[in-house]
């Protein structure tokens, strides 16, 4: 009980922490780059390209808000800059990967594209050739007022999976492979969505299904062997790592709907308290065991 007044303590001093929210230039900006804005009054540090305060604060909030729900699972946050950033900043700011591929350069660094971008529409089919059904998903999900569509709603929410990525970074877990590299922060996205924000579902789950339901015919990667051979240097391409996520990010799904919450904290201690290396047999009988069968099924049906 004292645990979750302390948290509600927290959010309300966040909360007007956020009404305070002032800018200024970010204090030294290396040469030949744009200087960036920075945002005040959130736990962690925050940057942005000029023009997209708006959605900085969005994004930055809702980071802060996911910090904290985590924080009271696992009893641990991480140190992080945000930085949210325009196509012309990208270049300078980002790793060298396609602009709008969320990701985490390094293990306090988390970057996020500020504008809609053509590796975001290349997911998006036409929309009048789609099921009826999932037509409708799509257009609650991603319709704008104008009539036309943008993945935004989603990419915005995979700050979360690159927050999660700064948790298991700094609290030193051992993740084993490469592909629970990657469902981890996707089990964790989903479960706080789930839990403070429902609301936001359909933005988070209609597009990965969409993908995943489109079969694998076009992808050459498919297998978690060619995951883990290929993870390092995203030698699958961008569009075929996008397949993968949509992938791990379905089974983040399935495993909160079996698992709930319970599910996500035992998977935590169990990657913090299993430090030596496994075998793949060893592994998932642990997940199994220790965590939940939902957990062991990503490896054991994967593309069955």
């Amino acid at each position: 009980m004292k645990q979750k007044k302390m948290l509600q303590l927290f959010a309300f001093i966040v909360a007007l922490q956020i009404n305070v929210i002032a800018q200024q230039v970010t204090p030294a900006a290396e040469k030949g780059k744009n200087p960036l804005l920075e945002l005040k009054g959130f736990s962690q540090t925050v940057y942005y390209s000029t023009g997209h305060e708006a959605r900085a604060k969005e994004i930055a909030s809702r980071c802060d808000n996911a910090a904290a729900y985590f924080n009271g699972l696992f009893g641990f946050r991480p140190t992080t800059k945000l930085y949210i950033l325009s196509q012309a900043d990208w270049k300078d700011y980002a790793a060298p990967t396609v602009y709008g591929m969320p990701h985490y350069p390094d293990s306090s660094r988390l970057v996020i594209a500020a504008e809609d971008n053509d590796f975001w529409r290349s997911f998006l089919p036409p929309v009048d050739k789609l099921p009826a059904p999932l037509a409708a998903r799509v257009k609650l999900a991603y319709g704008k007022p104008d009539g036309t569509y943008s993945m935004m709603p989603f990419f915005d929410l995979l700050a979360l999976h690159e927050l999660g990525h700064g948790f298991h970074n700094q609290a030193k877990l051992k993740m084993h492979r490469k592909w629970m590299l990657e469902l981890l922060p996707n089990i964790m996205l989903h479960t706080y969505i789930a839990q403070k924000e429902p609301g936001l579902l359909p933005a988070l789950e209609t597009f990965p299904e969409m993908v995943v339901a489109a079969g694998s015919a076009e992808y050459k990667f498919t297998s978690l062997a060619d995951f883990e051979k290929l993870y390092d240097n995203m030698g699958m391409g961008p569009k075929n790592y996008g397949w993968y996520q949509c992938n791990l990010h379905v089974a983040g799904k399935n495993i909160y709907n079996a698992g709930g919450v319970a599910a996500v904290q035992k998977l935590w201690i169990a990657l913090k308290s299993h430090q030596t290396t496994m075998t793949d047999e060893a592994f998932i009988q642990m997940l199994s065991t220790e965590v939940h069968e939902s957990v062991a099924a990503v490896y054991l049906k994967w593309n069955k």
